[in-house]
This record gives structure tokens, sequence and C-alpha cells, in this order.
């Protein structure tokens, strides 16, 4: 090539990096935001981002830390840490210390630094997070999808994780537990998480517990994998669901006293890269890990509404055709079409893109393909977020009316017309 020769830009790319896009949750927002924009009707089932706002009490905690203007420890305000720790120790029986636990912009950045900092393979079932084997990728670690059945809710099994940890049995390895689960909606329970701790110890394997949805778990009843597998589970959580925060990106590793130095590790990175959360927000979300009986309600209300139209969405399209593991808690179902691939084929639909390429195009509802996470492009696999609501108003109204199917077609009405299109649409 001629030293004149202009070069095409992708050369200076890190191998690793060329040829991704961008996040596919944030792609199909950005492109209901272009529908909308042009006139279009869209119903925003892509983007799972809570529809609750953020409570009235965290909210004020930041109009009164507003003048917070330093630089924060690294690994976060001691006050929040603190705060965690109870918080955990409350609602999970955890203990952790608060020098091991790590504040962050978000768990996306956290996660991507622990990839970044152990050096293991990633293990995670088909289908995860649509974050989770883009960012091994960016890091250059190797990906190992777990085999997972859909009569188990496809989910982590102890005998897939045994097949894989018996090939090396030496190998490092992270596994990525994410319960309530995106993009399935399921929750581990004791037994099934207990069964798993004997495979992780049996192996040395550590787990990331991604726990992002705990507090959206419609009975309450989250379970920590950290009760049954405590020397060898970083806990990973923050206020972006359940307490409606998203956009505050704030998150949090909490470490047992055995990984203090993956802990200290991190924070090292951190120390390069982000610096410190945001001095205002740190100190805002202090309330929202608080024992506060607004928090107790707000929680409650938001957990019947969830579980209402989960329920909801369940029955809609399982009388269409679909099938799926009902939902027990987050913002997802994980509905498959298979059993109308004859019909879709037709019509000239035959992988799960085109499904949900054409469902846009011709109803407004927005969903994701299954092979967004990790499940085959042939698969007729859809994540839907049941979220296009107003959950302010729904909230106030669930103070005053019962949470019931009658409730969300009145509360909730642009996610159950969106139900009811995609279910006529697909069985058409």
């Amino acid at each position: 090539m001629s030293v004149n020769q202009p070069r095409s830009p992708e050369v200076y790319l890190n191998l690793n990096v060329r040829g991704m896009g961008p996040s596919a949750t944030l792609a199909i927002n950005e492109r209901s935001k272009q529908l909308q924009a042009e006139g279009r009707q869209v119903y925003r089932l892509g983007l799972g981002q809570s529809p609750f706002p953020v409570p009235e009490h965290v909210r004020e905690s930041l109009a009164r830390n507003a003048h917070q203007k330093d630089y924060l420890a690294v690994k976060g305000l001691p006050a929040l840490r603190e705060a965690v720790v109870d918080w955990l120790r409350r609602t999970e029986g955890l203990d952790c210390l608060p020098d091991n636990v790590l504040i962050g912009p978000g768990t996306k950045e956290l996660m991507f630094l622990i990839q970044l900092v152990y050096y293991g393979d990633l293990v995670i079932p088909t289908p995860s997070w649509v974050s989770y084997a883009p960012q091994a990728r960016i890091i250059g670690r190797p990906v190992h999808w777990l085999r997972t059945r859909p009569e188990t809710g496809l989910g982590v099994e102890p005998e897939a994780l045994e097949e894989l940890c018996q090939q090396d049995p030496d190998r490092p390895r992270l596994l990525i537990l994410n319960s309530p689960g995106n993009p399935t909606g399921l929750s581990y329970s004791a037994e099934q998480l207990q069964a798993l701790a004997e495979v992780l110890r049996k192996y040395r394997v550590l787990a990331l517990s991604d726990e992002i949805y705990s507090g959206t778990h419609f009975s309450g009843g989250h379970v920590s994998l950290a009760r049954y597998y405590p020397e060898g589970t970083i806990v990973s959580n923050g206020i972006s669901k359940w307490c409606g925060a998203g956009g505050w990106r704030l998150g949090f590793f909490a470490f047992p006293k055995g990984l203090h130095w993956l802990a200290d590790a991190m924070a090292v990175v951190a120390s390069e890269t982000f610096t410190a959360v945001s001095a205002p927000i740190q100190y805002a979300a202090v309330s929202a890990f608080e024992d506060r009986p607004e928090m107790t309600t707000y929680l409650q209300h938001s957990r019947q509404i969830l579980s209402a139209l989960a329920a909801h969405a369940y029955a809609t399209l399982t009388a269409a055709g679909a099938v799926m593991h009902p939902a027990s808690g987050g913002f997802y179902l994980f509905p498959r079409f298979e059993n109308l691939r004859g019909n879709l084929v037709t019509r000239g639909i035959d992988n799960g893109p085109l499904f949900c390429e054409r469902l846009l195009d011709e109803t407004g509802v927005a969903v994701l393909p299954g092979n967004s996470f990790g499940r085959p492009g042939t698969e007729l696999s859809a994540r839907l977020a049941f979220v296009d609501f107003d959950g302010e108003t729904a909230l106030q109204k669930a103070a005053e009316e019962a949470v019931d199917e009658a409730f969300v077609k009145r509360h909730c009405s642009r996610v159950t017309t969106a139900l009811e299109l995609m279910a006529d649409w697909a069985a058409a």
C-alpha cells in the first residue's frame, strides 16, 4: 500500500471490536424513538427500563445533595457502602464488609471490569442478557454458552455446568447467574441454587450473582446464590430496576472476605477509568437502601403491577400458540413461536430477526429477537419487556384499586394492546 493511499478507518479498530454493533436493547430503543418521531404508532416492548418513578424520598435526597462536588473514594462513599451492607443483611441474610463493596457507574461497567481483571472464561446460559458475551469479546475472553431446556425455564442447570467443567476441571471460569432473569423472567429456587452451589464449589468456579431485578420478585421472595456459595459468589445489584433509577447509573458489587484481593484489583482499575461515581448520586442512593415504610409500599405496589402484567402477557400469548416459562420477577417474557412455524413460513417468516422486523413494521410492536440473547437465529423466539406504561399513575392507582387483569387493562393499556396485536399477528 502506498504511504499516500488513504486507509479504511476500520483498520485502526481493535480486532475484538470490529464488526460489533451497539447493544441490541439500546438499538431497539433508538429505532423506536425514530419511528415515533416519524409519526408511527410504536409499542416499545424492546427496552427493559423501569416504568416507575424514582421514589420521592430518594429524589428529595438527591436535591439536598446537589451541592456535593468532591471526588469520592474509588470504592464509593463510606456511608453508601455501609447502607449496602445493612440492606444485604436485611433483605438477603448476607454478611459482608463495607470495604468489600465497590460502587460503580451501573453494574454494566463493573461487569466489564471484572472480566478485564479476572482471568477466566465466561460461562452463561442461552439465553442471557445481551451485554455479557459482547463484553467478553471486547476483552478477548472465551465464552461458553451452557445448554438449557425450555421445560426448566432456559436457566443454568447443575448437569450442564458439570458437563462443561469436566472437560478441563482446573480451568478458571466465571459463571454469571441472573435471577430474576433477563430475558426469561426466571427465578431460581433455594433447591436449584443449592444444587448449583455444589458444582461451583467442586470446580472452584467464581460466580457473579446478577441480582439487579431482586427487588422486583413478584412475591418478594428472592433468594441469593450467595446464601449457598458464600465463599465464591460476588453479588451484583443496584438501583436501576427496583428503584426506577436506570439513568442515575449506580450499581455495586459485594465481595466475600476471601475475594478481597479481587475487589482491590477492580478498585485499582476503576481508579484509572471512571475514578468514582457522581457524588450527588451516591449521597442520594443511601436513602434507597434504608429501611423505610414508603419504600416498602413502593416495592409492594410495583411488584403487584408487574406480576399482573406478566400473568396477562403469559395468558394472551400462550392462547395464541406461543410457548414460554411463566415469569416470577423482572420485566420480561421469552415466548417461542415454533408451534406456529408452518403458518409463519408461508408468510415468509422463518427466523427470529425477521419475525421481529416484520412484527414492528406491520403492527408497531417492538421486541427483540432471541438471537440477541444467544439463541439460534433460526429459532422463532423473542424477548418482550412489558413496561410501556405510565408507572407513576399506575402506582398511584395501585394504592386505591385492586391490581388485577382489569387494572392492567385500564392503566397499562399500551402493553395490553401491544400483546393483543402481537398475538393476533403471530396466529394470523
